[in-house]
């Protein structure tokens, strides 16, 4: 047993109370409630008051269930880059809200109905809407406990939900801006329907599934034609919606494409004897005339096709004629059930088409005016209207001659089966060539339902995409608007401009001088800031693009179309006054209020109610989300004023950033944002979309209840979000080491400051050359981060906190002075100033990491401050710019790399335990270079490299070379460090002895 004395309590180790086990899960609930019970925000406004305003405006979730992965990392970032531009001393609310109308929820209230085996249709409308609403509240409670649980702060107390009464009156209001200003008109034109939910879709509420369809090829007679060879021949049309034929009424060609005669034969390498047409009922169809495309892989395609049905059929060039498709114009068909009289009866005219091409088919496509947009504006150009055979849930109506009545819906597969009874219907007619089951494709499907879709023409309000628009519009000038800035005055517009011209009545057109909605749109789109830049083309191109935009929903769950229509001209009544009434209505009675509403009494004298149909449609509940600048920023902040940014996923390009944009354009000439921010999905681990089906759901509450909230918020801070990001177990383990490491750095801060006060700071020219590295360092990442801040990439931000964290501190500074910290006198020049850096450090980090981790930089800092009151109230540290000292910054990147050659030959020795520590090895360093001797020489290297000695000699042949042996020296018996002081092991060096001994 050794007889030297223990010098463990003359060492100045580090103390703390701060836990390295993190313990979220139960310590964040506390936090939770005490911010709550602080009133944290409201303090938080308070001390930011009168700053230059950031307005982050929430977009607005479905309240119809508890949150998912998608919802947990959308408000998450969005949190970050609240508190990110607080910390920036910006006054930064943060107002949540929720879409509570439409679909979503109606159909989750209808679920409840169709488990009862009720009928939805059959309950008094108020009171389906109470059951709508009180279903929405119930989920927005639930939710926002959830968004809170996050660490996500803001105005929870006072959130926005589009069924407030205010809000429904303020959509209601910028829907009669669209009429007054006619924007507004209705029209039946084909628009995605979904046949279970029986209403209209926006394109943002359809998704492509792929699926296997029956494709089927058709024969259509031509019974008329200026070409005389084609008369008596049969036009082929192959479709993959069997379901359109019975509500065909033209064929359209393409006038470019080349078309050819063939025959239908029988290949010379049939079975000798057999006849493949023996059926009577296609005996017809051997010698039959076939008009297709001249083009060969069509030919072979419908052959192979055609061959499938009846073995050994061929194509055989017939040779009476060939030609352009231009030549087709006045030729006419029967539709292959006419035998059925009325409808079917009427001559099918062939119609030029440039969207015919010759990708897939026949070359000719059947029309049917009411499923099909190109089919609809064809037909319509030639007067031919639409039929409305395709009721609502996507049966044919009970009238129709033909399937009319029939129970199965459109969409339905035995209803277009090769043996269901349209094809029947049609082979027994001899016009079925060739049909099978086994086509795959794209096709649309609801999002929330999962059915399919269909196109269906139906009487719908739109708002025009490119009829002349007389709303005003100021656009940004070339500099930006500062924040909470309010927009040009109108009155700076030129009086004559066709966009300051009082709106006509009753929705005539304007000028053709006028900028219609998209090229608004589209120009807005170029004065917005997008996050990440390439995001721009997406929105553009959807824009540039997209149809008309259909705004009426058939259902009950919603903001009405408060409009009244004229009985005897159709058109809307436009009057400022009745505007102003049922505005005043919603106000005070919700939209609730159109539906038991005393029509005359808002129609007021100068109006009849039995002149006027009031509508009963609701709005796309993306006009409502669309609105949502205006009753939640303008109504708040001011008007005129428009959000700094908006930040949701990549869908919402065709979802709530083109609604949104679309309906201020409209309005107010300009977008509601200046910026964009869009990150991507959520997908598990393997890269896969997240599926209750699949089984691969990563629930955020289970990772919350079991990590902490934190984890989960660095793990969005640290992902490239602007892509698709993945999660699961693998991933979340590296996110909690990453976290453990930053907690750790955290944990050694707060004891190796323990006890520090202003007595013992230094200024930076008294510091020596490693600490002055230090604030060069954090000089450099101070820039770096206000850089990622500016561009909202806080992958990039937290990454740069945590390389400083773990490569600068951890693993150098904090490893090279742990000896002056532990062992030299507190009066110690160099001590006080490593605890004066860590101040400094520590002061950046808890503030830098506090947007990121809100919950572990709140508890670090009542650690250590725990009067100090709430880090969140904070600003960004000060950080002197003057530390910057590149050539420093250069020496020591130097002097790391020759350190880490000597670690890289010492850890051997350790492995091999010819040695136990690095502080027992002696080091023979060998430099070819003068510099790197003068480098080393002029630096305690001993220190730096945390061994014994080091001797430096010019090195022959090579640039660097390392030798490592065993010490001879005796070991401090306080610091344990190997010095030639130190008789004994044990004694104790010169410095150990003065700091025990004085």
């Amino acid at each position: 047993m050794s007889d030297k004395p223990d010098y463990r309590d003359t060492v100045f180790l580090p103390k703390t109370d701060f836990p390295m086990k993190a313990g979220l899960a139960s310590k964040e609930p506390v936090m939770l409630a005490r911010w709550a019970e602080e009133k944290l925000y409201q303090q938080l406004r308070a001390a930011r008051a009168g700053r230059k305003r950031f307005i982050l405006h929430d977009g607005p979730p479905y309240a119809n269930g508890d949150i998912h992965m998608g919802h947990a990392m959308n408000k998450i970032l969005k949190d970050i880059v609240v508190r990110s531009r607080s910390l920036m001393g910006l006054d930064a609310p943060y107002v949540p809200g929720w879409d509570c109308h439409g679909l979503p929820i109606e159909w989750k209230v209808e679920e409840a109905y169709r488990k009862k085996k009720q009928d939805k249709d059959e309950v008094p409308v108020d009171q389906f809407r109470a059951e709508c609403r009180a279903y929405a509240e119930k989920w927005v409670a639930v939710q926002s406990e959830q968004f809170q649980r996050l660490g996500v702060m803001g105005e929870w107390d006072d959130p926005y939900l589009t069924m407030k009464y205010e809000s429904e009156a303020i959509i209601c209001a910028e829907l009669l801006k669209f009429a007054e200003s006619g924007q507004l008109y209705r029209g039946a034109k084909p628009v995605m329907w979904s046949p279970v939910e029986k209403t209209a879709l926006a394109d943002a509420e359809v998704e492509y599934e792929d699926i296997t369809s029956t494709q089927i090829d058709v024969a259509f007679e031509i019974v008329e034609s200026p070409i005389p060879e084609l008369v008596g021949a049969h036009a082929v049309i192959w479709t993959t919606t069997p379901w359109t034929i019975p509500v065909n009424q033209a064929l359209a060609y393409g006038p470019d494409v080349e078309y050819r005669l063939y025959e239908i034969g029988v290949a010379v390498d049939a079975a000798p004897g057999v006849d493949v047409f023996e059926d009577p009922t296609v005996k017809a169809l051997q010698g039959r005339k076939i008009l297709i495309a001249d083009n060969n892989v069509l030919k072979s395609e419908f052959e192979y096709r055609l061959r499938r049905l009846w073995p050994g059929a061929v194509l055989v060039d017939h040779g009476d004629w060939s030609g352009e498709g231009r030549l087709l114009e006045g030729t006419v068909a029967h539709h292959p059930m006419h035998k059925l009289g009325g409808f079917f009866a009427k001559p099918r005219p062939f119609l030029p088409g440039d969207f015919v091409t010759t990708d897939a088919g026949t070359g000719l496509v059947h029309m049917a005016p009411d499923h099909g947009e190109d089919d609809f504006l064809l037909c319509k150009a030639r007067g031919i209207d639409p039929v409305f055979a395709v009721e609502g849930d996507g049966r044919y109506r009970s009238d129709w001659a033909w399937l009319g009545g029939n129970p199965l819906s459109v969409i339905n597969k035995k209803l277009n089966a090769p043996d269901g009874p349209i094809c029947t219907d049609l082979r027994e007619a001899g016009a079925l060539l060739a049909a099978s089951d086994d086509f795959q494709h794209s096709y649309p499907h609801s999002w929330r339902s999962k059915a399919k879709v269909i196109f269906r023409c139906t009487p719908q309000w739109f708002i025009p995409m490119d009829t002349p628009s007389p709303r005003r519009g100021e656009g940004r000038g070339e500099g930006e608007r500062a924040a909470g800035e309010r927009p040009a005055s109108e009155a700076n517009l030129n009086p004559q401009s066709p966009l300051t011209q009082p709106s006509p009545p009753g929705g005539e057109g304007y000028g053709s001088n006028a900028p219609t909605l998209r090229e608004i749109a589209l120009d807005a789109i170029e004065r917005t800031r997008w996050v990440p830049e390439r995001s721009i083309n997406r929105i553009r191109s959807m824009v540039e693009g997209r149809p008309d935009w259909v705004i009426s929903r058939q259902r009950a769950w919603g903001v009405p179309i408060a409009l009244y229509v004229n009985r005897a001209t159709g058109q809307y009544l436009n009057d400022p006054a009745v505007n102003a009434r049922i505005v005043e209505a919603f106000r005070a009675g919700g939209a609730d209020a159109w539906f038991t509403a005393d029509h005359q009494a808002l129609l007021g004298p100068d109006h009849k109610l039995a002149d006027y149909e009031p509508q009963n449609d609701i709005l796309d509940v993306w006009f409502d989300s669309g609105s949502t600048h205006a009753f939640v920023i303008e109504q708040r902040y001011g008007d005129g004023v428009r959000a700094d940014l908006y930040v949701e996923g990549s869908d919402q390009h065709r979802g709530w950033f083109q609604s949104s944009l679309l309906e201020s354009s409209g309005t107010r000439g300009r977008a509601p944002y200046d910026a964009v921010l869009t990150h991507g999905f959520a997908l598990d681990s393997q890269g896969r979309k997240m599926s209750k089906s699949v089984g691969n759901v990563v629930d955020p509450l289970a990772i919350i209840r079991d990590n902490g909230a934190d984890i989960l918020r660095l793990w969005v801070a640290s992902t490239d979000y602007f892509e698709d990001v993945r999660i699961g177990k693998e991933v979340l383990a590296g996110t909690s080491d990453a976290y453990r490491k930053l907690r750790n750095t955290f944990r050694y801060l707060l004891g190796a400051l323990d006890g520090f006060s202003e007595a013992e700071r230094v200024a930076p020219s008294e510091m020596p050359e490693l600490e002055r590295w230090v604030l060069h360092r954090l000089a450099a990442l101070d820039a770096e981060l206000k850089a990622a801040n500016e561009a909202y990439d806080f992958n990039r931000y937290t990454r740069a906190i945590m390389a400083f964290a773990n490569d600068d501190l951890s693993a150098f500074f904090f490893d090279i002075r742990k000896d002056s910290l532990y062992c030299d006198a507190p009066s110690s020049a160099k001590r006080r100033a490593y605890r004066t850096v860590l101040d400094i450090t520590f002061e950046a980090l808890v503030r830098w990491l506090t947007p990121v981790l809100c919950f572990t930089c709140e508890e670090v800092w009542g650690t250590r401050y725990p009067e100090g009151g709430s880090v969140h109230l904070l600003e960004w540290p000060e950080i002197d710019a003057g530390w910057r000292d590149e050539a420093l910054a250069a020496r020591w990147a130097r002097l790391r790399t020759l350190r880490a050659l000597v670690t890289e030959a010492v850890e051997p020795m350790r492995r091999e335990k010819k040695i136990g520590s690095s502080l027992e090895a002696e080091i023979a360093l060998g430099l070819a270079s003068e510099a790197d001797r003068a480098l080393v020489a002029s630096v305690p290297f001993e220190e730096i490299c945390i061994v014994s000695r080091v001797s430096v000699a010019p090195e022959d042949g090579q640039t660097e070379s390392v030798t490592v042996t065993p010490t001879e020296r005796h070991k401090c018996g306080r610091c344990w460090r190997h010095l030639p002081e130190v008789e004994e092991d044990g004694d104790l060096c010169d410095r150990c002895d003065e700091v025990v001994n004085g």
